[in-house]
């Protein structure tokens, strides 16, 4: 059993700035890839950011430049720190997790959370 659980969403001008957080917890012996998506009303989930295991990071071109995902491996957290934001962004946003949930096995499975309201206002 994981659980993922982000925070930091909120309501924010454009231009303004918010750092979502997604802490995952349960049975964790490894976490691969972790991501942000999202998801606007009427809208298919989308791709923001993704940040590997090495820290590789792949964005999406509308967040690009914008958009820092980061990841503390001690505390099995994703970081999203959004800045300049705009009232496109504005989406409840997931993480994702690829985890590896026992250590005798490389079985991978991937978690969601149940999401942060992101409003940015014009």
């Amino acid at each position: 059993q994981v659980q993922l659980v982000e925070s930091g969403g909120g309501l924010v001008q454009a231009g303004g700035s918010l750092r979502l957080s997604c802490a995952a917890s349960g049975r964790i012996f490894s976490i691969n890839t972790m991501g942000w998506y999202r998801q606007a009303p009427g809208k298919q989930r989308e791709l923001v950011a993704t940040i590997t295991s090495g820290e590789n990071t792949n964005y999406a071109d509308s967040v690009k430049g914008r958009f820092t995902i980061s990841r503390d491996n001690a505390k099995n957290t994703v970081y999203l720190q959004m800045n300049s934001l705009k009232p496109e962004d504005t989406a409840v946003y997931y993480c994702n997790a690829d985890v590896q949930t026992s250590v005798l096995r490389y079985r991978v499975t991937t978690y969601w959370g149940q999401g942060t309201q992101v409003t940015v206002s014009s």
